[in-house]
């Protein structure tokens, strides 16, 4: 029989169950794509971060990134938010892992895509803030253990921090989760991104 003409247990057709499906009635996250951009420079490993412009966490550094619009694969998000916050394009981009932390996000429920890109070294090029970016900064960027934890420095020009990272991985899970522990520098869980990119390229 033509799956056209399959009906289900309430006897619909699909042509009949789409027509009568109502998506109001399922609550649905919004969707982002937060990238974080790594580069080599004077035997350091660095990170690129932009000042967030606006609010939550205004004046806070964050990872480049933002909302995906209707009709747009989340890789090309990625992409396009790049471009549009730092200048930056034409990067390989790996998947690092979705984040769906309920309250990652004070707004409302959001998820996002992670990714991670290498500028080899010597062709980095300076980056521009546009968009909602304020600023654009290169950060050298380290994380060693400390006691139960995971410190995570980053040393920029003017300014420099650290941030504590705790381990949250439910027992029955393989893939590391992380958590900032304390006030955070960094916006939202891009601390927790940060450290997973830095994972999934093996650059600790």
């Amino acid at each position: 029989m033509p799956s056209a003409l399959l009906r289900d247990k309430n006897g619909l057709t699909e042509e009949e169950f789409l027509a009568a499906y109502r998506p109001k009635d399922y609550p649905r996250p919004s969707l982002t794509a937060d990238i974080a951009v790594f580069s080599q420079e004077a035997g350091a490993l660095q990170v690129l971060l932009v000042r967030r412009g606006g609010h939550p966490f205004l004046g806070k550094w964050a990872l480049p990134g933002g909302f995906a619009q209707p009709g747009e694969a989340v890789t090309q998000t990625a992409r396009r938010e790049l471009e549009e916050e730092t200048g930056l394009k034409g990067l390989r981009l790996t998947p690092v892992g979705l984040f769906s932390q309920p309250g990652r996000d004070p707004r409302m429920w959001v998820v996002s895509q992670a990714f991670a890109a290498r500028i080899p070294s010597g062709r980095r090029k300076e980056a521009k803030a546009g968009d909602d970016a304020a600023d654009t900064r290169w950060f050298r960027v380290s994380a060693c253990p400390e006691g139960s934890h995971i410190q995570l420095r980053l040393t920029g020009a003017q300014e420099d921090f650290t941030v504590l990272l705790e381990d949250v991985t439910p027992p029955d899970c393989t893939e590391h989760e992380y958590r900032a522990k304390g006030d955070c520098a960094l916006a939202f869980d891009h601390a927790a991104i940060l450290y997973r990119a830095m994972e999934t390229l093996a650059i600790l």
